[in-house]
């Protein structure tokens, strides 16, 4: 690959996705992209970049940026995400939310499925608490070959022995023979559809809770500022935003806030949030869901 095609794929992956690599990352490229060349019966990535100029090959196009957009993901990533989700979000949710009983939540880098699943996870954990409400989880991702992964929620053992709590396992996923399948319930439980971050998101809706962890990373300053803008446009005042463990509003804008002891856990304008009331196991106050038998399936938003 000449320093002229390794230009000319920069700035076509900033401009179709906002990845933007420095000049260290050319080995991402030539690993990422071989495999698609020879998909493509082309020999190299040179070969590769001439076809992609040539009329008619969005298809070839849209797998590149496929192939260099795709980032790993793992169940339960990082632990500290999810506790804060149980512990805090959903607390306050449960109490800003009684009168209407609804929680819109947006994973904006869905990947193979393995973050909305886990949240998912974390609901039936505390399905008797959620009786009667409408828990609406829409997951979005740029490659079509992820989400579509992600609909089927088949893993291999090396993914589900990443982060998932063995009792987890055995509790929602069914073996078939070296893969696992999630249920059919938390599978109906997403709603998962494409969505390139650098589109409008006004078609979504709005968003109680918003997971938009370790993708940020990738942008540069301004696509940060600008798609962080546009996310708080899509949350209601009180709605909560979760970054990576790398990621960080500090310095691109106001309009979120950090919560003090969360880390990576923010506030639409600095909201306070209710305090904890620990929805695993403590009370729940005056926002408590009644006794009743717990639906048999979240309602989800329809996205296809």
């Amino acid at each position: 690959m000449t320093p002229n095609e390794f230009d000319y794929l920069r700035g076509y992956l900033k401009q179709q996705s906002g990845l933007v690599l420095t000049a260290e990352k050319q080995y991402l490229i030539e690993s990422r992209l071989l495999p698609v060349a020879r998909k493509a019966g082309l020999a190299s990535i040179s070969a590769l970049v001439a076809k992609m100029k040539e009329p008619g090959q969005s298809q070839l196009a849209e797998a590149v940026v496929e192939a260099m957009t795709t980032n790993e993901s793992f169940f339960f990533r990082d632990k500290t995400p999810f506790e804060h989700f149980v512990d805090t979000m959903l607390p306050s949710m449960l109490e800003a939310r009684a009168r209407d009983r609804r929680i819109r939540i947006w994973c904006a880098a869905a990947s193979t499925g393995q973050e909305p699943y886990s949240l998912a996870m974390c609901l039936k954990e505390a399905e008797a608490k959620l009786a009667g409400w409408r828990i609406e989880i829409v997951g979005t991702d740029l490659s079509n070959e992820v989400l579509d992964k992600a609909k089927a929620g088949v893993y291999s053992q090396f993914e589900v022995q990443r982060g998932l709590p063995i009792n987890h396992l055995l509790k929602y996923f069914t073996q078939n023979g070296d893969t696992w399948q999630i249920s059919s319930t938390l599978r109906s439980m997403i709603s998962y559809r494409k969505l390139n971050l650098l589109e409008s998101f006004s078609s979504l809706g709005q968003f109680d809770i918003v997971f938009c962890r370790n993708v940020l990373i990738y942008f540069d300053n301004p696509t940060k500022i600008d798609i962080l803008g546009r996310i708080s446009k899509q949350m209601p005042a009180d709605g909560f935003l979760v970054l990576g463990a790398a990621e960080t509003v500090v310095g691109l804008t106001d309009a979120f806030k950090p919560m003090t002891d969360k880390r990576g856990l923010y506030r639409l304008g600095g909201a306070a949030a209710a305090p904890a009331r620990g929805l695993a196991t403590g009370t729940t106050g005056a926002a408590a869901a009644p006794a009743s038998p717990f639906t048999s399936r979240f309602q989800v938003v329809s996205s296809r």
